[in-house]
């Protein structure tokens, strides 16, 4: 029994939210978005709230019912509020800049690294250790963050790379090996 699909989404003001042929369509003042749904599930909008119905009582309906209320109401706040995922950048020479629709990123490389940034995203850099990517799809979003960390993961002993802002890194003590000993 899924508990998370049971509850209702609710729709904030100025969102429409739309379900025709196992698509619903989600539009706010930040854009539209859409997705699939599984022919196994049902989605009911009355009195400013989003319901998912199961059409049978299988144990992969219940999960399915729990990921596509997940994923519509990731729709909902997307499309009202927005997502937003910052990145930090900590390293001696470690920097990013956005030039148009690309960022560029020196870290520790020979050359510097340019990332595109997707249409539907925008990217802004605060500070030159700084990058906050935002949009309405969080999967795009966060898929986008997690490109450019993958380009410079932090490590353990000097925390350098990129890393997330809400990230924590558990630092290594280094070798004592041949410090003072004789």
């Amino acid at each position: 029994m899924s508990r998370i699909g049971n509850r209702a989404v609710i729709i904030p003001q100025g969102v429409n939210v739309n379900f025709a042929n196992g698509v619903v369509t989600v539009s706010g003042q930040k854009g539209t978005l859409t997705q699939v749904v599984d022919k196994e599930i049902t989605l009911k909008i009355e009195d400013g709230h989003i319901h998912f119905i199961k059409n049978n009582n299988e144990q992969e309906t219940d999960a399915k019912q729990g990921l596509y209320r997940a994923l519509v109401a990731n729709m909902v706040k997307g499309v009202h509020d927005g997502f937003e995922k910052t990145l930090v950048i900590n390293g001696v020479g470690y920097k990013a800049q956005v030039n148009g629709r690309k960022v560029v990123l020196n870290l520790g490389y020979s050359h510097p690294i340019e990332v595109e940034i997707p249409s539907d995203l925008n990217a802004v850099c605060p500070s030159i250790t700084e990058i906050k990517i935002t949009g309405i799809d969080k999967q795009r979003v966060g898929q986008f963050a997690s490109n450019i960390r993958d380009l410079r993961p932090v490590e353990p002993y000097h925390a350098y790379g990129v890393k997330y802002s809400d990230e924590v890194v558990i630092r290594k003590v280094g070798k004592a090996a041949g410090k003072g000993k004789k």
